[in-house]
This record gives structure tokens, C-alpha cells and sequence, in this order.
């Protein structure tokens, strides 16, 4: 899925800043680190699994040569979306079970944290048979297998996309 996703996002990756919400393994933002990507900051609420994702960050920064100054990792609840860093690119995989109460609330911070970009995106993981239709958000773009699988759907703001 990972690889579809980002072969999706192509070019807009490069340089990009990014917010990994629920980051779990912190799998998508190392992905982008690992494909140009120049900051972000990884959310995830369980310390442990946070820690783990500080170790994955320097493990991959060094395959890659470069310094992890620029990569954060909130010990935080993802659903809060903290602010400071004003993303190109928001990642979010929440635990299914969470998605119908959190996502409403996800889309309208980010909504107002995302204001003054110009063509900011969010990667949402739902499950196949979930559809989102988030107030100022299209999703112009759905991978995966459809019903019964992990899909990502792909949302740009009202604004760019009429703008």
C-alpha cells in the first residue's frame, strides 16, 4: 500500500514537510524522509512504540547519510493535531475502530492549521468499505482492493481544487 501511495504522490514529496498522525512504526514518515522529504514530526500517543520510532529514525537517517535534526517524534494523542510545523503533507493511519469519532475532528484542525498553504494533502488509511467526505476536503484520489482491505484515500482542500 505504501508503495502505491507514494508513487501516487510522486514529486510532491521531494522537500516537502510532513505530520505522521498515529504514526505507529512511523512507516509512512520514514518512507518520506527516505524519498526527500525535508522535516516532519511523527504523533503517536504509546511511549514505548514512540521510542521505537526515534529508533527507526536514526536508524534510517543514517542509511541515508543524513542528520535527523529535522525529525521529531511527539509522545502525544494524535487527535489533538499540534500545531508549530504547518505541513505540505499529513499522514494519518488511526486504529480503524477510532476513525469515525476522530476523523470529523482531524479534518476540521486541520482545516485551520493547513489555512495558509496552497495545495496541502492528507493520506488517510481507512478500511475498504469506509467512505470520508470530510466539510472542505475532496478525495481526489482512493487506493487499494475496496471493501474488506486497507485502502488510502487522498484529500485536497475545496480551496486548491477550485482555487
Amino acid at each position: 500500500m505504501r508503495q502505491a501511495v507514494f508513487s501516487s504522490l510522486g514529486s510532491w514529496v521531494s522537500g516537502a514537510k510532513f505530520l505522521d498522525l498515529f504514526a505507529g512504526s512511523g512507516a509512512y514518515g520514514l518512507e518520506a524522509v527516505s524519498r526527500g522529504a525535508a522535516s516532519g514530526i511523527f504523533v503517536e500517543k504509546d511511549p514505548l512504540t514512540a521510542a521505537c520510532i526515534r529508533k527507526n529514525i536514526a536508524a534510517v537517517c543514517k542509511s541515508l547519510g543524513r542528520p535527523d535534526i529535522e525529525l521529531q517524534v511527539l509522545n502525544a494523542d494524535a487527535a489533538t493535531v499540534p500545531g508549530g510545523l504547518v505541513p505540505d503533507l499529513v499522514f494519518i493511519d488511526p486504529p480503524y475502530e477510532l476513525i469515525a469519532g476522530v476523523a470529523p475532528k482531524l479534518f476540521t484542525r486541520l482545516t485551520a492549521l493547513l489555512a495558509d498553504k496552497v495545495d496541502p494533502l492528507v493520506i488517510f488509511e481507512m478500511p475498504g468499505e469506509m467512505t470520508l467526505s470530510p466539510e472542505d476536503w475532496t478525495c481526489v484520489k482512493r487506493l487499494g482492493k475496496g471493501a474488506g482491505q486497507p485502502t488510502v484515500g487522498i484529500f485536497r482542500t475545496n480551496r486548491a481544487l477550485t482555487g
